[in-house]
């Protein structure tokens, strides 16, 4: 059984949640947590937010012991990009993508 959450439309380019997504898949919670915490990256705050919601689900709605959880899945994908743009030399207009993330965190226990 896993239990799951979500995060949608975070301003941030799945680029760079991608890279702490892969830090934390298939770690215990505890290992999981501790690596976003010491991390310095714009995202680590916000998917360590998802986590706990992760962990809060399983314990809540599936009855899983927290202290047996890891992360099973985490994925990134993008969402959509928000087109902006910025007045450049000469009269031209340069476009300016301004990326959006959809997370997914999957936590299980371990048998």
């Amino acid at each position: 059984m896993e239990a799951k959450a979500h995060l949608k439309y975070l301003r941030v380019s799945p680029r760079k949640v991608k890279i702490l997504c892969d830090l934390i898949r298939g770690k215990d919670v505890k290992t999981a947590s501790a690596y976003l915490m010491q991390t310095p990256k714009a995202a680590s705050e916000p998917v360590l937010k998802l986590l706990r919601s992760a962990i809060a689900n399983a314990e809540n709605n599936n009855a899983m012991d927290a202290e047996k959880l890891y992360v099973s899945t985490a994925v990134a994908n993008p969402g959509p990009v928000l087109k902006r743009g910025m007045p450049r030399a000469q009269g031209r207009y340069t476009r300016i993508l301004k990326r959006t993330t959809h997370i997914t965190i999957g936590v299980s226990e371990k048998a």
